[in-house]
This record gives structure tokens, C-alpha cells and sequence, in this order.
């Protein structure tokens, strides 16, 4: 589960989806559920312990992240694997870097 939240995230900010540790997840628990193969009464359980633990607050559709490292260490995820551009700088504060296609305008390619 927090392999996959990390996945989306990285792919939503990647894209300019995101606002700081912040991003829509328009996907249900029982959604969430078939995507990983598991019960959605075991999707709730694991996020309540993502939430405990202040890694994590899904309210509704908004998905806001506490701690990206320690989620991405909970989940052994490494963003590499996603080959985005923005994903090698996802640690850094999200208010000091552009969108990402702001960023490849900046850098001279095309958008």
C-alpha cells in the first residue's frame, strides 16, 4: 500500500499534479484494494497504520504525505525505477523547484 501511494505520488507530481505533499487520489479503498490484490477491509487497516504512524492523511479524495522519506522507507520504495526526471529530486522542498514542465522549458526542451 505505501509502495503504491509513493508510485502515485511520484507520478502525480511528476506531471504537476501535485501541490507540495499534497494531491487528489480519486480512488476508492475497494479501488485501492483490487490495484494491490488485497481486501479493502485490509486497505483500511493499512492506512489507519500509515496514518498513526504520521506518514500519511487520506481525507476524501486528498492525499497529504507528512513524511515522504519515511513513507518511502515503510515501503522500500525507490523512485528510480519510474525513469522521471523530477523523481531524482523529490526529497528537496517542493516550493523551491518549478513544475515539471516549467523545469524542461527552463532546461531547453520541449514541453
Amino acid at each position: 500500500m505505501a509502495h503504491l501511494i509513493c508510485e502515485l505520488y511520484f507520478r502525480l507530481r511528476a506531471i504537476g499534479m501535485s501541490h507540495g505533499r499534497n494531491c487528489e487520489l480519486p480512488v476508492t479503498q475497494a479501488m485501492l484494494a483490487d490495484a494491490i490484490g488485497i481486501s479493502a477491509v485490509h486497505v483500511n487497516r493499512t492506512l489507519q497504520e500509515l496514518r498513526a504512524s504520521n506518514l500519511i492523511t487520506l481525507r476524501g479524495k486528498h492525499l497529504t504525505i507528512h513524511d515522504l522519506e519515511g513513507l518511502q522507507s515503510v515501503a522500500l520504495f525507490a523512485p528510480g525505477y519510474l525513469h522521471l526526471e523530477e523523481a531524482s529530486r523529490a526529497t528537496q522542498t517542493d516550493a523551491e523547484q518549478p513544475p515539471f514542465f516549467l523545469g524542461a522549458l527552463a532546461a531547453g526542451g520541449e514541453s
